[in-house]
Formats: structure tokens, C-alpha cells, sequence
């Protein structure tokens, strides 16, 4: 099982966030979510700049500095140099639109993006750089390399499953990060999630169709996020998991990825961009 744990909220990676990096001022779309306010805690312990935020309903601050919160996101785009985004599918053409504008990077972490959304961060890599990923702990990251490898490695008589769990007001399924997982088993296969894929299981549903990758999704309590991806043959399975024990790493890494994406040319970047793999 991949741990989760990290030392120290102004580490990552065993790298400080501080030094060269102090004067970075991170922009927060969707500041008042549960993702805005911990990158916010994030960028405070590690001596940051928060820019500011955007709501969509209404103004304020955010982090000990007091940064403002606009409902503009073309007004906090002018005043970061990188632009992080955990709000709502809605609310991302908008965020381009103003990244573009401004001409600075943006990282989305946003899930339950549709193939609008992504032909839309296709075109916008034109202009800068973006870095979407279902999942910016650097944990998971490193877990999706290790799945991709396994795939390859085992023969399509393996059966790969994707369970995972996460709190009750979670609203899409699967998880971004239970996709990413997927996405890294059809890589490794060589094959196209999107055509070998099983989704949701009920009744009579006959045998499990060869080379499926399977996702089963749980909702219930405050749980942060588990995966586990099983690769399962006859008579021996291979469990590979990642458990988040609190919404810090999430931040964490994604603060360590907006940071290395300033200056990056335009372009569509992942997590493994950002850790070398």
C-alpha cells in the first residue's frame, strides 16, 4: 500500500517549497471549496504569495494575509503568476478564457470534466501552459506509474479492477483519480479506456468481458480518497492502493506543480511531467 503520509506541511517530496520560490503569488479558483482553503493553508506555511480567489457568488479574503476573493476571474488572473483550479466543471471555459487573457499557466485539478471541457484545455495549451491531472498528490502519482508498469508487464489474462471510496458529498463517479488509475492500466495495456471499460455492474450482466478494466465506486462518511487497483489472474492477485488520510497532500502537491509550471511553454502537462517518471 503507497503511503500518503509526507513530513511536514511546507515540504513535498523532501523538497522545500521555500527559498527561490517565496515570492510565487498562487491564484485560487473556487477559493471558499474544501481544495481552495487548504492550498491556502499549504501556501501559507510555505511563505507563498496568495493572490487571491474567486467565488462565484460573493467577495472576500482568503489566507492569513487576508488575499481578496473576486466573483472575476479575469481580475485575479492579472494579479497571479499561476492559477490553480478546484471549482466546478461550469466555471472552467471562464477560467481559460481569463488565463488566456492574462497569459499565465493553469493547473486543473477539477474533476468531472467532460469531452467538451477537455477539447476546450486542448485548445487552451495552444495559448499556455496547463497542467490537468484527477489527482495532484504526488503519492497517487507515483502509484499510476506503478500501475501502468504492471499492466504492461502482466498479460491481458490478469483482470484489472478499480475500487474507490470517498465522502458522501462527492458528485461524480468514478473519481478523477479512479480514471487516472484506469487510464494508466490502458496504457500499459496498449489499449483505449474509453472501449474497455465496465462501469457499473447490475443484475444478470453474463461473464466479465476479457480485457475490461472494471471501476466500482463507494460514497459515505468524510473519507478523503482510496483507491485500490487489483490485478487478479488464477490463483494470485497483485493489490496495488493509496490511502488520503486528509486533503493536505492534495494541496500540498498541487501547490509543488503550479510552482514548477511557471515559465513552462504552452502545452498540455500531467503530474508525471512534474515528478520526472
Amino acid at each position: 500500500m503507497t503511503s500518503a503520509r509526507q513530513s511536514g506541511i511546507g515540504r513535498a517530496d523532501g523538497i522545500s517549497m521555500k527559498g527561490a520560490a517565496r515570492m510565487t503569488a498562487i491564484g485560487i479558483f473556487g477559493a471558499r471549496g474544501r481544495m481552495g482553503q487548504a492550498i491556502a493553508g499549504v501556501a501559507d506555511a510555505a511563505g507563498l504569495v496568495i493572490a487571491g480567489g474567486t467565488d462565484g457568488k460573493a467577495e472576500g479574503t482568503i489566507g492569513a494575509a487576508g488575499a481578496p476573493i473576486t466573483t472575476d476571474p479575469g481580475t485575479l488572473a492579472t494579479r497571479a503568476d499561476v492559477l490553480i483550479d478546484f471549482s466546478v466543471p461550469a466555471a472552467l471555459r471562464a477560467h481559460l478564457d481569463a488565463c488566456i487573457a492574462a497569459g499565465k499557466p493553469l493547473l486543473i485539478g477539477t474533476t468531472g470534466l467532460e469531452t467538451e471541457h477537455q477539447a476546450a484545455i486542448d485548445a487552451a495549451a495552444a495559448h499556455i501552459a496547463v497542467l490537468q491531472t484527477g489527482n495532484t498528490s504526488l503519492g497517487v502519482n507515483l502509484l499510476a506509474a506503478l500501475v501502468r508498469e504492471a499492466a504492461a508487464r502482466l498479460g491481458d489474462d490478469w483482470d484489472i479492477e478499480i475500487a474507490e471510496m470517498h465522502h458522501r458529498h462527492k458528485v461524480d463517479a468514478p473519481s478523477g483519480t479512479a480514471l487516472l488509475l484506469g487510464q494508466a492500466a490502458a496504457q500499459g495495456r496498449g489499449i483505449d479506456l474509453a472501449t474497455h471499460s465496465a462501469r457499473g455492474r447490475d443484475g444478470i450482466t453474463g461473464a466479465r468481458r476479457p480485457g475490461d478494466i472494471g471501476f466500482a465506486s463507494l460514497r459515505g462518511g468524510s473519507v478523503a480518497g482510496d483507491h485500490l487497483v487489483i490485478l487478479a489472474g488464477e490463483n494470485e492477485r497483485i493489490e496495488l492502493g493509496h490511502r488520503a488520510e486528509s486533503r493536505v497532500i492534495f494541496a500540498r502537491g498541487a501547490v509543488k506543480a503550479a510552482q514548477w509550471l511557471i515559465g513552462k511553454a504552452p502545452g498540455r502537462y500531467t503530474m508525471a511531467d512534474v515528478l520526472g517518471l
